[in-house]
């Protein structure tokens, strides 16, 4: 275990925040930096929302720079561990919609803490109390003492706690009670409420010859507990109570007494009534091996409850079977099962009364024995089960009071209950424990195919298996049920019932047999649903993007934010939904499908309109705080519009929903709402130069040119054609475009605006550059510049100034190019625009560059970087650190060219821009020199 972090970065959380190095440790820094570091190593190899950083960070008051101080501390972080160990031990990975760790968990201390204690469980007591120590020993304080944001660290407590307490179990058995007394008074005075503490301490009191002192400590708890909480000391406590009341002879061995099964006695019967286990059960290692831990794990004088909960098809019932028959062994008085019908399609739910009777008759008691009272007939179970070690399905389950009168007590007995829904009372008032199951993987739903089938079909048509699997959303109930279908008609290949899955008008359909499918597993769910959440769900499903967040729900139902959230949340807590991270709601392909055959068209097409001006607004509020825009488009939201604060916000937000939106946009074609879709594909045009998602752009600009069409909306075609041309310009791909840019002027010629001739004049004359006319450019440009100072129309004139200027800078007319940039520089600024200010600084800092003015070069250049990091914009930034070290490479400062290029050509990379290929030419070139 040692030799795994001799060398690279460890993490410790189990006292103040520390990052060891080759065993030396790190300064981290201010607290905002150990704050968020601390947040990342807590949920190592999983991603923590940026939202969920700043609340953390500054709770109910964050500055409005909040985002981009979490982007600077991740910055430093990342600088930080990258020069401790460039070899890579931990990174932080940007993965939307945040930040995180990427981490072996052997490097940090309270993973391996928790892998001794798992590690201790069932060994002989000298080695358990070893390495229970060496966990123990981990600890160099209070968790996190030093980080701002009050960490969420109470399971760590929990965790020590619970070493701290099998520690001294096992040094009980070895018969060091009197070494441990004085440590354990301390331990119960710290921790009044532990029963297993106050049961250590009076173990080690009785064998240490103070029994007097040992009854004594039982009842000062007991007073403390019926005084304070209203409750009576444990079983497992009253038992020990009762042993040193009779000087029990169990107590005097220093080993730890179990509870011994009660064996069966004649006319006693053992049940067994777990239904047959599938055969072929595939997958779910980790969610068996989740159950046996716990099970190994159990609390030999108490009942161990697990809810196993998921979605319709899931495979909660056939898992807890699965189970069942593997640990049989372990439970020697038998297994009971009963389905409650909580979710059954053609069944009547079954009352506790009814399963009681059952188990009772399965225990032995005789029909006329059973007890009418529903109170009396819990009283015998209870009695009868008491002390015998009994496992219990409870399959199908709705109403956590109806599981609660069938939990046997004591006697190390599992209790496993599945159902739909998530039964959190259960874990407050039982202390259940949750384990919620996702669908298969990939390679696990194939075998699933196969196993179903009978032969190896993976092998005879792998990529049709493949796209199988994909539609039935590696969803077991799905999966059993297509692979059912090649059974029955043999003549059928894999290819054929891809064909039938692939259309989403009938794939449901397809998936349905005559006594079982996924829509009849769904329609049960949400029969069961009230009125509201209903319309909800159906909301949900009309959202034609990969989630569905609060704000898109609150604008398609007219209900306000906190309505919309609570509404999803009591739909994940359905497993109709799943929350996949703080307000991002996602259902499952087949969910989705269900949900939108509830629709009529005329409530589809009303929903979706309104889903459409949600969003419409919410882009141009994004896109404004971006950069500035004068394209005449303007739309008002309300209370339901996001609307991010700063312009790394806004990024962040488009960063999420662009999904979303490239899928809206198809969908508001196949609709018809042609005015809607071109408005929206023209302002994510600004999130898509900034971004330089030209690929994706592309797959729905040719959308918005034919909505524009089909409205004969000319405004709106000149402004599509615009867009396209800012995104090939953007992109290095203007060659071609001569014949739009074209299309778009005469457009504009005919439509008479000053602003769209300034927009199209620009276009024109890019597009003719590309073809080589570049004189015939300038002229164009000249004019745009003209006609945009005569209209005041300021940014469109420092757009065109900014272009002139690298057309003049291709003829080599560098200082009149200079002249022009830094007019275009100044104009961006006074108006605002800071990411076409920050374009214009690199612009200006390559011409003094190429001018031979070094210094002005490097001091524009590092302004640049500044000012683009400062802005979250990427591209800025590494065309800043090209420039920079090409001045500095020209100032023969070689290592710090290096380290610039290299910057710049990870980002340029990154971004999958052209211009990463001559970033790595410089590179290589400064590297061959060197």
């Amino acid at each position: 275990m040692a030799d795994r972090s001799k060398s690279g970065l460890e993490f410790g959380v189990l006292g103040p925040l520390q990052v060891l190095a080759d065993g030396r440790q790190l300064v981290i820094g201010r607290k905002g930096m150990r704050g968020l570091l601390a947040m990342l190593v807590l949920e190592a190899n999983r991603v923590v929302p940026i939202d969920e950083i700043v609340d953390s960070l500054w709770a109910d008051d964050p500055p409005a720079t909040a985002r981009t101080i979490v982007h600077g501390y991740v910055s430093r972080l990342r600088r930080m561990l990258e020069q401790a160990d460039p070899a890579g031990s931990a990174r932080i990975l940007t993965t939307p919609p945040g930040y995180q760790l990427s981490v072996d968990p052997w490097r940090l201390d309270f993973h391996r803490a928790r892998q001794l204690v798992a590690g201790a469980r069932g060994k002989p007591a000298p080695i358990r109390a070893q390495l229970l120590r060496e966990s123990l020993g981990l600890w160099r304080g209070q968790v996190l003492t030093d980080v701002p944001g009050d960490p969420i660290t109470t399971d760590l407590e929990e965790l020590r706690l619970a070493a701290v307490e099998e520690r001294i179990e096992a040094e009980l058995e070895l018969g060091r009670h009197l070494e441990l007394v004085g440590e354990l008074r301390q331990l119960v005075n710290e921790h009044p409420f532990r029963e297993r503490l106050v049961g250590h301490m009076m173990r080690a009191l009785y064998r240490s010859g103070q029994r007097a002192d040992a009854l004594d400590a039982y009842q000062r708890f007991h007073r403390r507990v019926v005084d304070e909480l209203g409750i009576d000391p444990g079983p497992g406590l009253r038992v020990l109570h009762e042993q040193v009341l009779r000087d029990d002879p169990a107590l005097s061995s220093p080993g730890h007494a179990e509870v011994v099964s009660v064996p069966p006695r004649p006319g006693v019967v053992v049940p067994a009534q777990l239904p047959a286990a599938a055969s072929g059960f595939i997958g779910r290692d980790e969610e068996l091996a989740w159950l046996d831990r716990l099970c190994d794990a159990r609390d030999l004088t108490a009942t161990t409850i697990a809810v196993v909960n998921g979605a319709p098809g899931i495979g909660k019932s056939e898992l807890a079977v699965t189970w069942g028959h593997r640990r049989a062994e372990q439970f020697p008085d038998g297994l009971l099962f009963a389905s409650f019908n909580g979710f059954a399609p053609d069944r009547d739910p079954v009352e506790p009364a009814e399963v009681l009777a059952r188990f009772l008759h399965a225990l032995g008691v005789p029909a006329d024995g059973v007890p009418r009272d529903l109170d009396d007939r819990v009283g015998l179970y209870r009695s009868i089960v008491a002390k015998r070690r009994v496992l219990v399905v409870l399959d199908d389950a709705w109403d956590p009071e109806h599981v609660r009168l069938l939990l046997p007590p004591g006697a190390g007995s599992v209790v496993l209950v599945t159902s739909r829904r998530r039964l959190e009372a259960l874990v407050v008032s039982n202390g259940a424990r949750m384990l919620t199951l996702d669908t298969l993987s990939e390679e696990e739903s194939v075998r699933l195919v196969d196993e179903v089938v009978g032969k190896p079909l993976s092998e005879q048509e792998p990529a049709a298996v493949r796209k199988l699997a994909e539609l039935c959303g590696n969803l077991p109930l799905a999966l059993r049920i297509a692979a059912a279908k090649l059974v029955f008609s043999p003549e059928w290949t894999v290819a054929d019932l891809v064909g039938r899955l692939s259309d989403d008008d009938s794939r449901l359909r397809t998936l349905d047999l005559a006594d079982t499918g996924v829509g009849r597993a769904l329609a049960v769910s949400y029969r069961n649903l009230p009125p509201e959440l209903a319309d909800t769900f159906r909301a949900a499903g009309l959202v034609p993007g990969r989630w569905v967040s609060p704000h898109a729900i609150a604008a398609v139902c007219d209900i306000d934010l906190t309505t919309a959230a609570a509404r999803l949340a009591d739909l994940a807590d359905a497993h109709l939904l799943v929350e996949q991270w703080r307000g991002g709601f996602v259902l499952h392909d087949l969910v989705r499908l269900y949900a939108r055959e509830l629709l009529d068209d005329q409530d589809r097409d009303g929903a979706l309109c309104r889903l459409m001006d949600h969003y419409l607004a919410a882009c141009d509020h994004a896109r404004r705080l971006i950069r500035p825009v004068h394209d005449g488009l303007s739309f008002t939201g309300d209370k339901t519009t996001p609307k991010p604060a700063t312009s790394a916000q806004a990024l962040s937000w488009f960063d999420k929903e662009w999904p979303n939106l490239t899928a809206l946009v198809h969908a508001g074609a196949d609709a018809g709402l042609h005015r809607q879709v071109w408005q929206l594909v023209r302002l994510v045009h600004t999130y898509c130069v900034t971004r330089l998602v030209s690929r994706e752009w592309r797959g729905i600009a040719e959308f918005g040119l034919t909505a524009a069409r089909a409205t004969h909306d000319r405004r709106g075609e000149v402004l599509i054609l615009h867009a396209m041309h800012d995104i090939n310009n953007r992109a290095g791909a203007l060659r071609g475009t001569l014949e739009h840019a074209q299309l778009a002027h005469r457009i504009a010629a005919e439509l008479g605006e000053p602003r769209y001739l300034v927009m199209t004049l620009d276009q024109l004359a890019l597009a003719l550059v590309a073809e080589g006319r570049v004189e015939e450019a300038l002229n164009h440009q000249r004019e745009a510049v003209e006609l945009a100072r005569r209209d005041g129309d300021a940014l469109g004139e420092a757009t065109v100034l900014n272009n002139l200027a690298q057309v003049e800078q291709r003829l080599g007319h560098r200082e009149t190019a200079a002249q022009h940039q830094f007019l275009a520089m100044e104009i961006y600024h006074r108006n605002g625009d800071e990411r076409a200010y920050a374009v214009a600084v690199n612009n200006l800092a390559e011409l003094y560059a190429e001018l031979g003015l070094l210094p002005e070069a490097e001091e524009h250049a590092r302004q640049g970087v500044e000012l683009a990091r400062g802005g979250s914009m990427q591209f800025e930034e590494a065309f800043g650190r090209q420039v920079l070290g090409s001045v500095l490479a020209r100032r023969g400062e070689r290592v710090a060219a290096q380290a610039e290029l290299a910057e710049s050509l990870r980002l340029f990379e990154r971004l999958g821009s052209p211009r990463a290929m001559l970033v790595r030419t410089a590179l290589e070139a400064l590297t061959s020199e060197v």
